[in-house]
């Protein structure tokens, strides 16, 4: 019984301490910043390198997510606004003010990529309106994808710190007053 305890404390399934909530968390950011409003990023390279075709279809696949974003904005975009803002509270009401640990993962995951999301609908706006093209869509899009790796990094900081304090005082103190009987 001893050797399982042992197992158990060692591989504790609250959110914080799980490796698969941190596999999560960094394939999340990966991804997010590998693709760009859609278009993988090394398409963008590739067309700032070889320019012709390459750039070609860098416009045609950005001119088509661009419309796909746009055309869910304008079908469902104050129905996803809502539907966002309140899964956001009740995550934040969850998480924060309730105690519950899997809410405030949840709400470390998702409340940046809302912000990612955000500005994607936003680029998306400035590219089709100003007609952007060439190599100013080439560095508008570098910019995007700047802008989303700082949320990430500042996201992965945020959230190991936060989740270290959770298995440090929470997680620490909790186990020691359930050794003591406290608890």
């Amino acid at each position: 019984m001893d050797l399982y305890q042992s197992i158990v404390e060692l591989i504790d399934l609250r959110s914080f301490s799980n490796l698969w909530y941190w596999i999560i968390l960094a394939i999340l950011w990966f991804m997010a910043s590998h693709s760009v409003l859609g278009v993988p990023y090394d398409l963008v390279l590739r067309a700032r390198r070889h320019e012709g075709a390459a750039q070609v279809d860098l416009e045609d696949m950005i001119r088509i997510n661009v419309s796909r974003i746009l055309y869910m904005g304008d079908v469902s975009g104050v129905l996803i606004s809502g539907i966002a803002a309140f899964v956001l509270t009740g995550l934040v009401l969850l998480g924060f003010v309730y105690g519950v640990e899997f809410a405030q993962a949840v709400f470390l995951l998702v409340f940046p990529m809302s912000i990612v999301g955000m500005l994607s609908v936003r680029q998306a706006w400035i590219i089709r309106a100003d007609q952007v093209a060439g190599a100013n869509l080439r560095d508008r899009l570098g910019k995007h994808r700047l802008h989303t790796q700082i949320i990430g990094t500042v996201s992965i900081f945020c959230t190991a710190l936060w989740g270290m304090y959770q298995n440090l005082a929470i997680g620490v103190w909790g186990n020691w007053l359930a050794r003591q009987g406290r608890r």
